[in-house]
């Protein structure tokens, strides 16, 4: 395992496979050994099996990137989202392929959906094209992320997750060209892409900040999210009704068919949309 010490020398340590150290620890090194500090935040995420795994740690932020192809499924967003905010990571959206067709319609649905609509959220979104970085109509949205990497206070470190094929690679790429991560193709029969990140690496970005760059992931799944859990971070119930001082009359209300539920009045009157609530409802079924 490379270790980056305060003097910003590395320095390669042998650790035991299942040593539980993940990119983004903050270690002390003793001798040949490893002593981890206390972390701030954990991003988790459960396989198609079930199992859990600490992706990286100590993240400030997390970027969501999707494209036009291949489509992530149905509640991916949504998962990611509420996984950042259980977690304490702010997240922020990426639309990757900006030169696709599909992708206007594709970032109009992302401001409606998440942002601009009933209930949306202060997410920043930024709108790029990793595969033409230098092109004029995508530079900006390159140059704002690097931008918002770098921070006004202090940098950030963050990661990006998103299904195979979305284009993670090539937009870390983009943002450090002295990396050349490999890049996949989209598998023409079943429109997904393949995985060329194997393992999470930390970068250094040249105008501040870092960057995580993980394995792309089929789906993302919930990790230890409770029902309660899930109501107060999904996107649009607390800003719309919890924040407002609205409670709903049981403490334990799943937004079903309970009486005065203030999630669903902020939908009768037209506070939160419908699809807000089905979304929710969807996870919660998969719970």
């Amino acid at each position: 395992m490379d270790v980056r010490l305060e003097s910003g020398e590395r320095r390669s340590v042998k650790v035991r496979r299942r040593s539980g150290h993940v990119v983004g620890d903050r270690v002390e090194v003793v001798g040949e050994r490893l002593q981890r500090r206390e972390r701030d935040t954990e991003l988790r995420r459960r396989d198609a099996m079930g199992r859990t795994h600490v992706v990286a740690a100590n993240l400030d932020v997390l970027g969501v990137v999707i494209a036009p192809l291949p489509p992530s499924p149905a509640g991916f967003v949504d998962r990611a989202l509420i996984s950042a905010r259980a977690a304490a990571i702010a997240p922020f959206l990426v639309v990757n392929k900006a030169d696709l067709p599909g992708a206007a319609e594709l970032v109009a649905d992302v401001r409606e959906t998440w942002i601009d609509g009933p209930g949306g959220l202060e997410l920043p979104l930024f709108i790029v094209c990793a595969a033409a970085p230098d092109e004029p109509e995508h530079a900006r949205g390159l140059a704002e992320l690097l931008t918002f990497f770098a921070g006004q206070r202090r940098p950030r470190r963050g990661a990006f997750i998103g299904t195979s094929g979305v284009g993670k690679s090539s937009l870390v790429n983009a943002m450090l060209p002295d990396v050349a991560l490999p890049v996949g193709e989209i598998n023409e029969y079943s429109g997904l892409g393949r995985h060329t990140t194997t393992t999470a690496t930390l970068h250094e970005l040249p105008g501040g900040g870092e960057l995580i760059d993980t394995p792309g992931f089929r789906d993302f799944g919930l990790v230890d999210i409770s029902e309660a859990a899930l109501s107060e971070h999904f996107p649009g119930f607390r800003e719309v009704v919890f924040d407002s001082g609205q409670r709903c009359r049981f403490n334990d209300c799943r937004h079903l068919s309970e009486p005065d539920c203030a999630i669903k009045a902020a939908v009768s009157d037209g506070r939160l949309a419908p699809a807000r609530l089905q979304r929710y409802l969807e996870l919660l079924e998969g719970l």
